[in-house]
């Protein structure tokens, strides 16, 4: 039987749109427990002897798995690890790192800020990130991305659901990964939406990761151009590259105190185009 913490002893699959995680042994195969998912032992104390009754080690991958399989990561990134991601540059070394020492070292650290062309892993890294967490530590983990989301909840307006009762449980769980942050019209119910989920989580002191494809350049010009109303903020962020106007000034303020920023050159290669440009090449 592999150890429970042993990632070995889990198969991960795509079921549908979501990955799937699943133990490789079956429980009524289990040699620790016969199939009942419990291990009992007897210890001694102040002379009398006692039964203590555990959870197996399948038992606990059993409920690291289902754990898994709540945060909805893509399927395309079932296999997705911080070993299988290839850095071909400084800063996705250093984005490796940053996802690697968050990973090891939780909850000791703040949560990251990924910035950088499509197809660049930005996704890759915060899955495999939540994959380490919720398999190796047990930690209640969630993947969303954000367009999905706000489609989530339109949809949940016509069953008479509020946006609060969609966003409470993301607001909760120990580790939440925003991707595609800036993505959408900029509306104010987007904006409105990003800001409530946020901000519960900032308040709380719950860690955020995300990932972005637009610039994280500070707005070094905002004090010359003076305070941004709500109608200036929405106008300025329609076009702009900037996440700082994507998001507005309040988010961009609570990501510069929730993360830590990194962001990749504009030439960072597309992993998905590679291999056809090899062919390519080849050919």
């Amino acid at each position: 039987m592999a150890n429970p913490t042993d990632a070995a002893g889990i198969t991960f699959e795509r079921v549908g749109d979501y990955a799937f995680a699943r133990p490789t042994q079956r429980r009524e195969d289990c040699p620790e427990c016969g199939g009942t998912g419990l291990v009992r032992t007897r210890t001694q104390q102040n002379g009398r002897e006692y039964d203590l009754v555990a959870p197996c080690g399948h038992a606990t991958l059993q409920r690291r798995a289902t754990s898994f399989n709540a945060a909805r990561l893509p399927a395309v990134q079932a296999q997705a690890t911080l070993e299988t991601y290839k850095p071909s540059n400084a800063e996705q070394h250093r984005a490796l790192q940053v996802a690697k020492e968050f990973a090891f070292r939780w909850p000791q650290l703040r949560g990251f800020v990924l910035s950088g062309p499509v197809g660049t892993g930005k996704t890759h890294l915060l899955c495999a990130t939540l994959k380490h967490l919720a398999i190796e530590l047990g930690v209640k983990v969630s993947y969303v991305e954000i367009s999905l989301l706000y489609s989530q909840i339109r949809r949940g307006f016509q069953d008479g659901k509020s946006g609060g009762e969609i966003i409470g449980p993301l607001s909760t769980v120990d580790v939440l990964a925003i991707d595609e942050l800036g993505k959408g019209r900029g509306s104010q119910f987007e904006l409105e939406t990003l800001d409530e989920l946020i901000a519960r989580r900032y308040n709380a002191g719950k860690v955020t990761l995300f990932a972005t494809n637009y610039s994280l350049k500070p707005p070094e010009e905002r004090a010359q151009r003076g305070y941004f109303g709500t109608e200036t903020a929405l106008e300025a962020g329609k076009d702009s590259k900037l996440l700082c106007d994507r998001v507005g000034d309040r988010i961009y303020s609570r990501l510069c105190e929730m993360c830590d920023f990194v962001e990749f050159p504009g030439a960072t290669p597309d992993m998905r185009r590679s291999p056809q440009l090899a062919g390519r090449k080849r050919g």
